[in-house]
């Protein structure tokens, strides 16, 4: 595939798209470090430090994997397959050919189930797409009409996000993902629409944070709602080398806090700290000249914003998130305890 026929340079880490990120942190992705044993089932970076999981999330979240073609992406897959089954590095790779395979392949298959993720739904579209969104919930909020309609796109790829990247292997019913887009949905909105009764008459730097506000409460209702069966069924829950144990509904619920948490710091930098400085520019005259300035001003703050929050924020929290065995459910703690008397700990993916 042209794609894996790309990944040459022996310096780097080689794909065209993970050199991408290269270019904007050529310090924390140089791969001059040889592995002695490779391990495609856990990330390449120390996932028990902050700064390895920004190195891993920052590669995950590459926009430029989004543009993957389907040919590539089952390519990718096959060779991480092959090489989780032989053991053997495949014909023309090396080590760091092969991580930037697995980094495709992670980009596109869901961790838990294996399938193929929706490509709005990866996190490698996550800087694109809210760069476009955001940037046109914090410039055309002015007026009900445009409130609603953007809150409303913001809220429709929310929904596409929480389903793709929910966390397990059970089935979502469609009852339960239409009630949680409405209830996501009429949450931002009413947020948005009272906000902007109340901040009419202050200073126009409270409405530009109105969307920022709405999308809070949004993300509070929508994750939970959206992986509601977790909540209901419970999440699997895991031993350190993988051995599944069960389902619990409080691992569930922690890891769903932890992905709240860090999808409201992921939001906060572009919509608050680009409202601000737009509107300081404004009072200074910036735009007086040329008005629509400000919407590709706006869109590259954003862009920029939402680049680095993402895996930054993403790298908050573990991936495989860590809960004691005293922490779960009553009746899954008295199994582990019997079974495995010696574990202390217990793991699950707590999504993104």
């Amino acid at each position: 595939m042209i794609f894996l026929d790309r990944l040459s340079n022996s310096d780097y880490i080689y794909s065209k798209y993970i050199n991408f990120n290269f270019k904007l942190f050529p310090i924390i992705l140089r791969t001059g470090h040889k592995m002695s044993h490779i391990n495609l089932d856990k990330p390449r970076y120390d996932q028990g430090t902050y700064m390895g999981r920004a190195k891993h999330f920052l590669l995950l979240t590459n926009p430029i994997n989004a543009f993957a073609s389907n040919s590539d992406l089952e390519e990718a897959r096959k060779i991480v397959t092959e090489f989780r089954k032989s053991r053997k590095m495949p014909p023309g790779y090396d080590e760091d050919k092969l991580w930037a395979t697995k980094y495709l392949y992670d980009s596109a298959f869901h961790p838990d189930t294996g399938e193929k993720m929706f490509v709005l739904g990866r996190m490698s579209a996550q800087a694109p797409m809210n760069t476009i969104i955001t940037g046109c919930m914090i410039t055309f909020y002015k007026t009900t009409a445009a409130t609603v309609f953007w809150q409303w796109v913001n809220q429709t790829f929310n929904a596409v996000v929480n389903y793709t990247n929910r966390s397990g292997d059970a089935p979502l019913p469609t009852s339960q993902l239409i009630a949680s887009y409405c209830a996501a949905c009429g949450g931002a909105l009413s947020t948005a629409l009272y906000l902007n009764s109340k901040v009419k008459n202050m200073s126009p730097i409270y409405a530009r944070l109105v969307p920022f506000a709405a999308v809070c409460g949004a993300n509070f209702i929508n994750i939970p709602m959206m992986r509601s069966g977790e909540l209901i069924n419970g999440t699997p829950v895991f031993t350190a080398d993988g051995t599944r144990l069960g389902e619990s509904k409080r691992a569930a619920k922690y890891g769903i806090g932890l992905v709240c948490i860090s999808r409201v710091l992921m939001a906060l930098p572009g919509m608050t700290v680009t409202p601000m400085i737009t509107n300081i520019a404004t009072r200074r005259g910036l735009f007086c000249r040329r008005p629509l300035m400000v919407i590709p001003f706006q869109l590259f703050l954003v862009g920029l914003c939402v680049t680095f929050a993402t895996p930054l924020c993403c790298a908050l929290f573990d991936q495989r998130a860590a809960i004691s065995v005293d922490s779960l459910d009553p009746e899954l703690k008295e199994t582990v305890k019997k079974n495995h008397p010696k574990i202390s700990e217990v793991y699950f993916n707590k999504g993104l």
